[in-house]
């Protein structure tokens, strides 16, 4: 989960002189040991914590604009005068403290009690439903909030649990390091305090497009006026026998995340099969936890299609010095229940299989709305689908990337949040642009590794720095263009060049 920052700096609550903090400034300083914020923004002086709401990051270290901050870890964004979460992965406000001017020094003595009030949003939309308790569906229902939408917010789940922190469940959660109440991302009081209509394991078989109704399995309708369809991915299958046997498992929510956990036990032996983020990822929650790992995959390089060859092969190299064993380039051909088998006769035992080779989206719903459907549901850049008033957000939306122009549909988990707080906005008739560069990360072993911009197809990539040494960076191109970015231990480098990205998507659209 990561640990919070230290507080460096001036000590505010001993006063400081205001030369020190000029208009257009913000200076990086303490209350005691909370670390806090003090900008100067139009002759106003502002000071929130200094200290993000994800994952703990001192904010000093990301990048202070006019009037936002960037985390340096994963690129959350809040507001330098209301501490507001304007961008995930953050979802929680930063506190705002009492600033006093006394003479020629400021002090800032004390927390602000509670967050600014937003103004109540103006909408005929009275009723809106979100279908999927993932990333994109509770940010969606936070932002509405945020936004001041006062109407009915429903939240329609098909899992028994309540929206997670998905990305610990490969990580902390699998290796053993996190207990399960720290991965829901909201408590019961929450969703009763701020009127979410959260129904788990409840399944929603059709929407009435025409009628303004979805229907569930239990014949219950819901009527809406917009529509969030967030259903997201589901785990691919191996056509070959065995993997419907109760030790092949998949990976996608807290309850695969149990079953797993309850098998590896110390000195147990699992087969895993793909070389994806998740496979490598629980292979090393796995190691964590004592468990023999096997990697089979019909990949010559893990990720190298994602990385390349050259940080492919530092991670293959980083898990077989932690004891993983791969089997590249080797086709599965089924599953005994005590081994899988291969395409060249091979057998490699395990006491359970995981299968980590991708997801595929679900948008059977979607169709059954009429929505257009290649590969994703197809939506504008306001995330609005072809069917008025019904959006889509997350591993099933094809969105028009902004700067290639092309149609994406991103499997990061940073992303269905950020697009799940655009639909949000635009279910409101905000008209924002998705135009987020896509975020993600990955660790394992200790190691991380940041990953922004989109190069899919790069035909050029550079490499400075050392992997082994922890400080290490590539940059991906498409005909010369700088199009994305993976750091080790390079997290301001991996920042800025989020914001180069994005700036160049501004430019694509005109905005500059």
């Amino acid at each position: 989960m990561g640990e919070a920052a230290s507080a460096t700096g001036p000590d505010f609550s001993d006063g400081i002189d205001l030369s020190q903090v000029p208009e257009g400034s913000t200076l990086a300083g303490r209350v005691g040991e909370d670390a806090v914020l003090l900008s100067n923004i139009d002759g106003q002086l502002h000071a929130i914590s200094g200290t993000c709401t994800h994952y703990g990051a001192a904010l000093a270290d990301g990048i202070i604009g006019q009037t936002t901050v960037r985390c340096p870890l994963h690129h959350a964004c809040f507001d330098l005068r209301t501490g507001a979460a304007l961008r995930a992965p953050a979802l929680d406000a930063l506190d705002r403290w009492q600033v006093e001017v006394e003479g020629e020094k400021a002090f800032v003595r004390r927390k602000l009690e509670g967050q600014s009030e937003h103004a109540s949003t103006q909408s005929d939309v009275e009723k809106i439903v979100i279908v999927g308790g993932g990333a994109a569906g509770l940010a969606c229902a936070l932002e509405l909030r945020r936004l001041g939408f006062a109407g009915s917010v429903t939240i329609l789940s098909a899992d028994a649990d309540p929206p997670c922190d998905r990305p610990n469940l490969s990580k902390d959660y699998l290796a053993g390091e996190m207990p399960q109440e720290w991965l829901w991302l909201r408590g019961e009081d929450w969703y009763r305090d701020n009127k979410i209509d959260l129904r788990l394991s409840t399944e929603v078989v059709g929407i009435d497009a025409a009628g303004r109704t979805v229907r569930c399995a239990s014949g219950e309708q819901l009527p809406f006026d917009r529509l969030l369809i967030a259903t997201g991915g589901e785990p691919n299958q191996l056509n070959v026998p065995g993997f419907d046997r109760p030790n092949a498992h998949t990976l996608r929510t807290v309850a695969d995340a149990r079953a797993i956990a309850e098998q590896a036990k110390e000195g147990t032996s699992a087969v895993i099969i793909g070389a994806s983020f998740i496979a490598l990822e629980a292979a090393a929650a796995l190691r964590h936890r004592g468990v023999e790992v096997d990697i089979v995959s019909v990949e010559e390089v893990p990720l190298d299609r994602v990385f390349g060859k050259e940080l492919g092969q530092q991670l293959q190299a980083l898990h077989e010095r932690n004891g993983v064993r791969f089997h590249l380039s080797s086709v599965v051909t089924g599953f005994d229940g005590a081994a899988v088998t291969l395409a060249d006769g091979g057998r490699v035992s395990g006491d359970f299989v995981l299968l980590g080779i991708g997801v595929h989206p679900r948008t059977a719903l979607a169709e059954s709305a009429g929505a257009a459907v290649d590969n994703g549901v197809i939506v504008d850049e306001f995330l609005e689908s072809s069917v008025p008033g019904i959006y889509a957000a997350g591993d099933i939306a094809a969105y028009p990337e902004p700067i290639s122009g092309e149609r994406a549909r991103i499997e990061h988990w940073v992303v269905a949040e950020r697009q799940g707080e655009t639909a949000a906005a635009n279910m409101l008739g905000k008209r924002k642009r998705f135009d987020s560069a896509p975020f993600f990360w990955t660790e394992q072993y200790g190691v991380s590794i940041r990953y922004v911009g989109r190069a899919s197809g790069w035909d050029a990539v550079t490499c400075e720095g050392d992997f082994e040494n922890g400080s290490f960076i590539a940059r991906y191109f498409i005909e010369g263009t700088h199009c994305a970015t993976a750091t080790i231990g390079r997290d301001r480098e991996n920042l800025e060049d989020e914001l180069t990205v994005e700036s160049r998507a501004d430019f694509a659209a005109g905005a500059l």
